[in-house]
């Protein structure tokens, strides 16, 4: 059944997704607390290997910092909550109005960061395949990362060992 098929009245009776601002650096916060109050909430996060004190760890991140969406249905949830929940700064709205999101949108995302592989975590010394760019094909081995997105790489080139810088998605693990 789509939009169309539905009268006015019976669309708004329907629960649709809204965008909802947090204040900076507390979307976290605010999903936990409209959670708690009984809200459904959905905060799209993803996995993103970080360098922190010299190491690489994993780390969870916000796909849309300071944006969540929350599933309330126009004429029977409380929205006056929403105003004075912690970490919420307002319902994204235009004029006065607040906009529905799409229901396949918030599928879509979903279903991308559920597709979503970990980032490649390697260690110096594990051997590597290039497959990408006018290396594609050949085997190396793994040095260094180089900041967030490029790794070092040790081939062998006309029998000789040459040092070589590529973006992290340009390989992949042996094995």
């Amino acid at each position: 059944m789509t939009a169309e098929d539905l009268g006015e009245s019976e669309l708004a009776a329907q629960p649709r997704w809204y965008l909802v601002q947090a204040r900076p650096r507390q979307a976290e916060r605010a999903a936990l607390n409209l959670e708690q109050q009984g809200y459904r909430v959905f905060h799209p996060r993803f996995q993103i290997e970080r360098i922190r004190r010299g190491r690489r760890v994993m780390v969870e991140e916000s796909l849309f910092p300071n944006y969540l969406f929350i599933r309330l249905q126009r004429w029977v949830d409380n929205w006056y909550p929403l105003r004075s929940t912690r970490g919420v700064a307002r319902l994204v709205a235009f004029g006065n109005e607040p906009l529905p999101i799409d229901d396949a949108l918030i599928e879509t995302i979903r279903r991308r960061i559920g597709d979503q592989s970990p980032e490649l975590v390697l260690h110096p010394g594990e051997t590597v395949r290039i497959i990408a760019g006018p290396f594609q094909g050949l085997e190396a081995i793994f040095q260094t990362h180089q900041g967030q997105q490029r790794v070092r790489l040790l081939i062998e080139l006309l029998h000789r060992q040459v040092v070589l810088t590529l973006p992290l998605g340009g390989i992949q693990r042996v094995g």
